[in-house]
């Protein structure tokens, strides 16, 4: 199970994550939206598309554009589309699990 944490809460779990680039992008159903108020920020990626940020509010602590994801990223990028990653000291830790097979067993 991955986790993000930040100011000692889990504010993101999923059992796998999509890494790109070094960063783990978490499904949008994995969020703690508690935590996640929508920033005005922007910034654009020449290959992924303009990302759009969250900043995080925890235990009266806030953490500005921590978090940002592509809501409609290039082609490129698709397997990204609103997935959350996450920068500024919030942890990603934890091991993914494998991923479910889809078909019978082969022997080797």
């Amino acid at each position: 199970m991955m986790r993000a944490m930040w100011n000692g809460t889990v504010i993101a779990e999923a059992p796998r994550t999509v890494v790109v680039e070094g960063s783990h992008y978490f499904p949008p159903e994995s969020l703690r939206r508690e935590y996640f108020v929508e920033s005005c920020t922007r910034s654009l990626c020449f290959w992924k598309g303009i990302a759009r940020y969250y900043t995080l509010s925890v235990g009266g602590q806030t953490n500005p554009d921590a978090a940002w994801y592509y809501p409609k990223p290039s082609p490129l990028a698709r397997r990204i589309k609103n997935h959350v990653a996450f920068w500024q000291g919030v942890v990603v830790e934890g091991t993914p699990e494998p991923a479910q097979s889809s078909g019978a067993n082969s022997a080797a």
